[in-house]
Protein backbone atom coordinates (compact mmCIF):
# COMPACT_ATOMS: atom_id res chain seq x y z
CA UNK A 1 0.00 0.00 0.00
CA UNK A 2 1.39 3.49 -0.77
CA UNK A 3 1.59 6.02 1.78
CA UNK A 4 -1.23 8.70 2.01
CA UNK A 5 -0.49 12.07 0.90
CA UNK A 6 -0.59 13.99 4.40
CA UNK A 7 -4.13 16.19 4.34
CA UNK A 8 -6.11 18.03 6.68
CA UNK A 9 -9.76 18.63 6.14
CA UNK A 10 -11.59 20.81 8.02
CA UNK A 11 -15.32 21.09 9.28
CA UNK A 12 -16.49 24.27 10.54
CA UNK A 13 -19.16 24.66 13.64
CA UNK A 14 -21.25 26.68 10.86
CA UNK A 15 -21.25 24.13 8.66
CA UNK A 16 -22.77 21.55 10.53
CA UNK A 17 -26.11 20.53 10.71
CA UNK A 18 -29.02 20.87 12.96
CA UNK A 19 -32.10 22.02 14.95
CA UNK A 20 -33.24 23.85 17.52
CA UNK A 21 -36.73 22.28 19.07
CA UNK A 22 -36.89 24.43 21.86
CA UNK A 23 -35.97 21.87 24.67
CA UNK A 24 -33.16 20.85 22.31
CA UNK A 25 -30.74 22.94 20.61
CA UNK A 26 -28.49 20.67 18.59
CA UNK A 27 -25.84 20.63 16.05
CA UNK A 28 -24.71 17.74 14.04
CA UNK A 29 -21.22 17.49 12.87
CA UNK A 30 -22.54 14.54 10.43
CA UNK A 31 -25.44 13.17 9.11
CA UNK A 32 -28.31 12.25 11.90
CA UNK A 33 -31.75 12.42 12.18
CA UNK A 34 -33.36 15.15 9.78
CA UNK A 35 -30.60 16.44 8.62
CA UNK A 36 -28.38 14.49 5.59
CA UNK A 37 -25.43 15.31 3.72
CA UNK A 38 -23.47 12.53 1.84
CA UNK A 39 -20.44 14.20 2.00
CA UNK A 40 -20.55 13.65 6.04
CA UNK A 41 -21.95 10.76 6.92
CA UNK A 42 -18.93 10.13 9.54
CA UNK A 43 -15.01 9.30 9.64
CA UNK A 44 -13.67 6.10 9.77
CA UNK A 45 -14.92 4.42 12.71
CA UNK A 46 -16.78 7.85 14.27
CA UNK A 47 -20.17 7.98 13.17
CA UNK A 48 -22.09 10.95 15.12
CA UNK A 49 -20.67 14.02 16.85
CA UNK A 50 -24.01 15.70 18.32
CA UNK A 51 -23.46 19.06 20.69
CA UNK A 52 -26.40 19.05 22.81
CA UNK A 53 -27.98 21.71 24.84
CA UNK A 54 -30.99 20.16 26.96
CA UNK A 55 -33.44 22.44 28.70
CA UNK A 56 -34.11 22.02 32.40
CA UNK A 57 -35.91 19.01 33.29
CA UNK A 58 -35.98 17.87 29.57
CA UNK A 59 -34.32 15.06 27.69
CA UNK A 60 -34.56 11.82 25.42
CA UNK A 61 -37.02 9.95 26.65
CA UNK A 62 -36.47 5.88 26.52
CA UNK A 63 -35.52 4.73 23.05
CA UNK A 64 -33.54 1.63 21.79
CA UNK A 65 -30.17 1.06 20.45
CA UNK A 66 -28.40 -1.86 19.14
CA UNK A 67 -24.63 -2.42 17.85
CA UNK A 68 -23.17 1.33 18.46
CA UNK A 69 -20.67 2.64 21.04
CA UNK A 70 -22.49 5.66 22.61
CA UNK A 71 -20.13 8.12 24.98
CA UNK A 72 -21.69 10.88 26.27
CA UNK A 73 -19.11 13.86 27.31
CA UNK A 74 -20.43 16.34 29.74
CA UNK A 75 -19.14 20.39 29.62
CA UNK A 76 -21.44 22.16 31.83
CA UNK A 77 -24.83 20.67 33.99
CA UNK A 78 -25.48 17.25 34.88
CA UNK A 79 -26.84 14.24 32.35
CA UNK A 80 -29.23 11.61 33.90
CA UNK A 81 -28.88 8.53 32.53
CA UNK A 82 -30.98 5.35 33.01
CA UNK A 83 -30.82 2.06 31.00
CA UNK A 84 -31.98 -1.80 30.42
CA UNK A 85 -28.61 -2.85 32.06
CA UNK A 86 -30.32 -1.51 35.16
CA UNK A 87 -27.58 1.23 35.13
CA UNK A 88 -28.27 4.86 36.12
CA UNK A 89 -26.99 8.12 37.53
CA UNK A 90 -25.79 11.43 36.88
CA UNK A 91 -22.58 12.18 34.83
CA UNK A 92 -21.19 15.52 35.63
CA UNK A 93 -18.30 17.97 33.82
CA UNK A 94 -15.42 15.43 34.08
CA UNK A 95 -16.95 12.04 33.53
CA UNK A 96 -16.87 9.79 30.65
CA UNK A 97 -19.84 7.61 30.16
CA UNK A 98 -20.20 4.54 27.55
CA UNK A 99 -22.76 3.11 26.74
CA UNK A 100 -22.08 -0.44 24.55
CA UNK A 101 -25.80 -1.18 22.60
CA UNK A 102 -24.52 -4.38 21.46
CA UNK A 103 -27.63 -7.01 21.13
CA UNK A 104 -29.98 -4.30 22.59
CA UNK A 105 -30.29 -1.86 25.19
CA UNK A 106 -33.00 0.99 26.33
CA UNK A 107 -31.95 4.21 27.46
CA UNK A 108 -33.16 7.92 28.58
CA UNK A 109 -31.23 10.72 29.31
CA UNK A 110 -32.66 13.60 30.64
CA UNK A 111 -31.27 16.96 32.20
CA UNK A 112 -30.30 16.39 35.94
CA UNK A 113 -31.29 19.64 37.25
CA UNK A 114 -34.57 22.06 37.01
CA UNK A 115 -33.36 25.46 36.67
CA UNK A 116 -29.88 25.05 34.33
CA UNK A 117 -29.20 23.64 30.99
CA UNK A 118 -26.95 20.70 30.48
CA UNK A 119 -24.13 20.98 27.58
CA UNK A 120 -22.69 17.98 26.27
CA UNK A 121 -21.73 15.74 23.39
CA UNK A 122 -23.34 12.55 22.40
CA UNK A 123 -20.85 10.74 20.51
CA UNK A 124 -20.87 7.53 18.39
CA UNK A 125 -18.63 5.13 16.56
CA UNK A 126 -18.79 1.56 15.12
CA UNK A 127 -18.11 -1.26 17.08
CA UNK A 128 -15.60 -3.65 15.30
CA UNK A 129 -17.92 -6.27 15.79
CA UNK A 130 -21.89 -6.42 16.19
CA UNK A 131 -23.91 -8.78 19.17
CA UNK A 132 -21.70 -7.84 22.18
CA UNK A 133 -23.76 -7.63 25.84
CA UNK A 134 -24.63 -4.75 26.09
CA UNK A 135 -22.59 -2.88 28.73
CA UNK A 136 -22.68 0.76 30.80
CA UNK A 137 -19.04 2.70 32.34
CA UNK A 138 -18.41 5.66 33.25
CA UNK A 139 -15.31 7.38 35.14
CA UNK A 140 -14.03 10.57 36.23
CA UNK A 141 -11.03 12.77 34.36
CA UNK A 142 -10.18 15.53 36.42
CA UNK A 143 -9.01 18.25 34.78
CA UNK A 144 -5.55 18.36 36.19
CA UNK A 145 -4.97 14.89 34.42
CA UNK A 146 -5.91 17.03 31.01
CA UNK A 147 -4.58 20.20 31.56
CA UNK A 148 -1.88 20.71 29.05
CA UNK A 149 -1.35 16.94 27.99
CA UNK A 150 -3.50 14.70 26.24
CA UNK A 151 -5.56 12.06 28.56
CA UNK A 152 -6.74 9.12 27.41
CA UNK A 153 -10.55 8.71 28.17
CA UNK A 154 -11.42 5.82 26.31
CA UNK A 155 -9.82 2.87 23.93
CA UNK A 156 -10.36 -1.11 23.16
CA UNK A 157 -7.97 -2.09 26.36
CA UNK A 158 -9.22 0.26 29.05
CA UNK A 159 -5.52 1.37 29.35
CA UNK A 160 -4.25 4.23 31.57
CA UNK A 161 -7.72 4.06 33.39
CA UNK A 162 -9.93 4.75 30.44
CA UNK A 163 -13.29 3.33 29.76
CA UNK A 164 -13.14 0.54 27.41
CA UNK A 165 -14.68 0.37 23.73
CA UNK A 166 -15.56 -2.32 21.74
CA UNK A 167 -14.32 -0.24 18.95
CA UNK A 168 -11.04 0.10 17.28
CA UNK A 169 -10.56 3.60 18.03
CA UNK A 170 -8.75 5.78 21.03
CA UNK A 171 -10.39 9.06 22.06
CA UNK A 172 -8.25 11.63 24.30
CA UNK A 173 -9.49 14.73 25.79
CA UNK A 174 -6.91 18.01 26.36
CA UNK A 175 -7.39 21.27 28.38
CA UNK A 176 -5.08 23.92 26.83
CA UNK A 177 -4.06 27.39 27.84
CA UNK A 178 -2.92 29.65 25.68
CA UNK A 179 0.45 28.88 24.27
CA UNK A 180 0.02 25.21 25.77
CA UNK A 181 1.28 22.79 23.47
CA UNK A 182 0.11 18.63 23.50
CA UNK A 183 0.62 16.32 20.73
CA UNK A 184 -0.24 13.00 19.26
CA UNK A 185 1.73 10.67 17.10
CA UNK A 186 -0.70 8.69 14.52
CA UNK A 187 1.15 5.43 13.60
CA UNK A 188 1.33 4.59 10.03
CA UNK A 189 -2.06 3.75 8.23
CA UNK A 190 -4.13 5.06 11.46
CA UNK A 191 -6.23 8.50 11.09
CA UNK A 192 -7.07 11.53 13.35
CA UNK A 193 -10.12 13.40 14.16
CA UNK A 194 -9.99 16.55 16.41
CA UNK A 195 -13.34 18.64 17.77
CA UNK A 196 -12.74 21.43 19.78
CA UNK A 197 -15.29 21.36 22.68
CA UNK A 198 -14.79 24.95 24.04
CA UNK A 199 -12.25 27.95 23.20
CA UNK A 200 -9.73 28.25 20.38
CA UNK A 201 -6.53 25.96 19.28
CA UNK A 202 -4.18 25.63 17.00
CA UNK A 203 -4.31 22.09 15.16
CA UNK A 204 -0.79 21.72 13.43
CA UNK A 205 -0.82 25.61 12.60
CA UNK A 206 -4.58 26.00 11.76
CA UNK A 207 -6.26 27.79 14.05
CA UNK A 208 -10.34 26.14 15.36
CA UNK A 209 -12.76 27.84 17.41
CA UNK A 210 -15.54 26.16 19.33
CA UNK A 211 -17.50 23.58 17.19
CA UNK A 212 -14.75 23.16 14.93
CA UNK A 213 -13.89 19.53 13.63
CA UNK A 214 -11.17 18.49 11.51
CA UNK A 215 -9.68 14.58 10.00
CA UNK A 216 -6.62 13.69 9.60
CA UNK A 217 -5.20 11.29 7.01
CA UNK A 218 -1.12 10.44 6.13
CA UNK A 219 -0.37 13.21 8.61
CA UNK A 220 2.46 12.00 11.36
CA UNK A 221 1.08 13.59 14.35
CA UNK A 222 -1.70 15.59 15.52
CA UNK A 223 -0.26 18.84 17.42
CA UNK A 224 -1.84 21.07 19.18
CA UNK A 225 -1.71 24.33 20.83
CA UNK A 226 -4.24 26.87 23.36
CA UNK A 227 -5.01 30.25 21.61
CA UNK A 228 -7.99 30.57 24.20
CA UNK A 229 -8.34 28.11 26.74
CA UNK A 230 -9.48 25.27 25.15
CA UNK A 231 -10.94 21.79 25.67
CA UNK A 232 -10.40 19.73 22.42
CA UNK A 233 -10.92 15.97 21.77
CA UNK A 234 -8.95 13.82 19.64
CA UNK A 235 -9.57 10.76 18.05
CA UNK A 236 -6.98 8.01 16.60
CA UNK A 237 -8.74 5.93 14.19
CA UNK A 238 -7.99 2.74 11.93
Amino acid sequence: MLPQDPMITLRRATERGGANHGWLNTRHTFSFADYYDPKHMGFRALRVINEDKVAPGKGFGTHPHRDMEIISYVLEGGLEHHDSTGSGGVISPGDVQRMSAGTGVRHSEFNASKEVEVHFLQIWLMPDHDGVTPSYEEKRFPAAQKQGRLQLVASPDGSDGSVLLHADAKLYVSLLAPGEEAALVLAPGRHGWVHVARGEAKLNGQLLSAGDGASLSGEPQVALEGVRDAEVLVFDLA
